[in-house]
């Protein structure tokens, strides 16, 4: 973090609009910014030519699932970060559902341990609530009468509807002590439990993909959503809705969502229907699952409103090899934070959007949302997490071309435009991708060496 940095002639995105100009970080730290260009290269300092290249702050991906501890064959904090890094992330919050699950301070410290050896970006932890575990919840955030946010913990995760792993919270009492004796922001996986077991029995017969939308249909997302937010309503406690999937959740929020609440929704569903279900099969399962046309175009709708707050991607990797198992033995879960930037600016150089569009929910909108400092925007004082990005270059993906340690990606195939070729983190540089060269890049920080513990208002 001691050399300076000055990066000239990049497409800034910089108070929402796209500007050319220069950059100067120092002391990790955005010192200088010249919309216009005209700042010098002083002695010592590392210059950047970026002409043709857009300067975006670094994504921030507030959903993903790292599989620390437990499932090593799957992800670790450190591959993670390192896809992360590829894909211009340079701050994640990871997910509780571990083995054993994170629900203690003890395990949530173990992983900041981790993360602090391990990872070439920021990072941040969410701690699972339990039925019975209020006292470790209010250990990590505090109560609402004496907050405690603390260094690398970003909220509460509950699992209102079974997914993955063993935790789960569905009964009324328990919920509402979780909202009504802690702090900080509670993050909700909204699918009703109730809903998903009475009609488990009608599809259990079913090989077919398409079964799985069916099954965990939109009317299980909203009852869940609603519950949740009367909760967060009735106690005055903040609540993000994690993954928003259909249109009638997203129609619903945009009436009645109060100041209380924020919501999310995941690149692949902006891009995927259920033709590619179809087509792709169990690569595109997950929970809340990949839905229909009318939902995706609800969503970007919602999106683009303000309705939805910001972008994440909810990686959760499994092995090729279980998701060759077919429907319904395949896992579900995919992998995403190393192409979530590429897709979102790919549908932005498609006129689905605007770049300055994609910083506001992929920058600015996660860490508004969890208050985390010093993060989001391209303006003097704040962190200098930055990304180049190429947005002339349309490139294929291929599985071979992933850094996530399970090998594959849901977009195999897909030619995407915007893929970072030189990301940032406190003004280092940890990746570097060349368009003459593969498409998977070299990162270039060595564990540790870059990224911190995020800080939380």
């Amino acid at each position: 973090m001691d050399r300076s940095l000055l990066i000239q002639n990049a497409e800034m995105v910089f108070q929402g609009r796209v500007v050319q100009g220069d950059l100067r970080a120092e002391s990790g730290r955005i010192s200088e910014i010249a919309p216009g260009g005209g700042l010098t290269l002083r002695d010592g300092e590392v210059s950047i030519e970026a002409e043709g290249l857009h300067l975006l702050p670094g994504a921030i991906d507030p959903q993903v699932h790292f599989r620390e501890p437990g499932q090593p064959e799957k992800e670790d904090i450190g591959s993670g970060s390192c896809a992360a890094a590829s894909g211009g992330v340079t701050a994640f919050l990871d997910m509780p559902n571990n083995v054993p699950s994170a629900v203690s301070m003890e395990s949530i410290q173990a992983k900041l341990d981790s993360a602090s050896k391990s990872s070439v970006t920021h990072h941040g932890f969410f701690i699972g609530a339990t039925p019975d575990n209020l006292n470790e919840l209010q250990k990590a955030v505090g109560t609402p009468d004496s907050p405690k946010p603390t260094d690398g913990i970003c909220g509460i995760k509950i699992f209102m509807g079974s997914s993955t792993g063993d935790l789960l919270v569905d009964e009324q009492a328990a919920l509402e002590e979780i909202f009504a004796g802690t702090a900080g922001v509670i993050a909700v996986h909204a699918e009703d439990e109730g809903r998903l077991n009475q009609r488990k029995p009608e599809f259990e017969s079913r090989t077919d993909v398409a079964a799985h939308a069916e099954w965990r249909d939109s009317e299980t997302a909203l009852i869940a959503t609603k519950r949740a937010c009367k909760l967060a309503d009735d106690s005055g406690h903040r609540l993000h809705v994690l993954h928003l999937t259909s249109g009638l959740e997203a129609d619903w929020l945009a009436e009645n969502k109060s100041h209380y609440v924020s919501t999310e929704v995941c690149p692949q569903h902006l891009t995927f229907d259920q033709d590619d279900v179809e087509e792709r099969g169990t690569r595109l399962v997950m929970n809340p699952p990949i839905r229909y046309t009318e939902d995706r175009e609800t969503l970007w709708r919602r999106l683009r409103d303000g309705t939805i707050d910001c972008i994440a991607t909810d990686h959760a990797p499994h092995t090729l090899e279980n998701k060759e198992l077919g429907f319904p033995k395949a896992h579900a879960g995919m992998p995403g934070v190393e192409t979530s930037l590429p897709v979102m600016l790919t549908h932005a150089a498609d006129g689905k959007c605007s770049i300055p569009d994609v910083v506001r929910w992929m920058s600015e909108g996660p860490a508004e949302v969890y208050g985390i400092q010093n993060k989001g925007r391209l303006l003097e004082g704040m962190d200098a997490d930055l990304v180049l990005v190429d947005m002339e270059n349309r490139r294929s993906i291929r599985d071979a071309d992933t850094w996530t340690r399970v090998g594959w990606t849901p977009y195999e195939g897909m030619p995407l435009v915007g893929w970072p070729v030189r990301p940032f983190v406190d003004g280092r540089t940890v990746f570097g991708r060349n368009p003459d060269n593969p498409v998977k890049g070299e990162v270039s920080a060595e564990p540790s060496s870059s990224g911190r513990a995020l800080s939380f208002s």
